[in-house]
């Protein structure tokens, strides 16, 4: 697929088919995101590849944070119980994880961010579709600890599988409402 057609169909997919995704695609997903640029190319970038039980362990413990709060939580905090649900239909969830290093936060989060891009597109081409989650950040802890690497910083996680929808894209800005243009003081 050409890649100005990768990206216009890439979506954020919510529905996924049970049919396991081939080995060999993972690879090239993993692949993907090694070959991205990163700022003083530090590839700061570890991934996990979780599926069945220990993906599904993930969703409970983003689950039980409602179980454990007897006051209402704010309202975005309310879209991992829904994510939660996603992450366990959907077959694949890699989790994205770095070492913390708060002289590096700027440049490695951007750089992940444009290695889970990577991830999205290269799903596309392969006829995969993908979720980016960042609601894994509210139970990260309990994450880390689960997946015995409680020293690293999970920055996100995607949820992969073949697409069961084909939702229409997203509105988007016009070019112009985009573009600022330079302000003489």
């Amino acid at each position: 697929m050409e890649l100005e057609e990768v990206i216009r169909q890439r979506r954020s997919i919510r529905k996924f088919k049970s049919t396991p995704i081939e080995e060999a695609k993972l690879e090239k997903l993993i692949e993907a995101a090694r070959l991205c640029p990163s700022a003083k190319n530090r590839q700061p970038w570890r991934f996990m590849i979780l599926k069945a039980e220990i993906k599904d362990q993930i969703a409970d413990i983003m689950l039980q944070l409602f179980e454990s709060h007897d006051e209402k939580l704010p309202g975005y905090v309310n879209s991992s119980r829904y994510t939660a649900e996603i992450i366990k239909t959907a077959p694949v969830l890699i989790l994205v994880l770095r070492e913390a290093d708060e002289l590096w936060t700027t440049g490695d989060l951007l750089s992940i961010g444009a290695a889970i891009e990577h991830i999205g597109l290269a799903a596309v081409d392969l006829g995969l579709g993908s979720l980016w989650i960042r609601d894994t950040g509210y139970t990260e802890k309990e994450i880390t600890e689960l997946i015995g690497y409680p020293e690293l910083q999970l920055v996100s996680a995607i949820a992969l599988g073949y697409p069961a929808e084909h939702p229409e894209p997203r509105p988007r800005k016009p070019q112009e409402a985009l573009l600022l243009h330079y302000r003489k003081h």
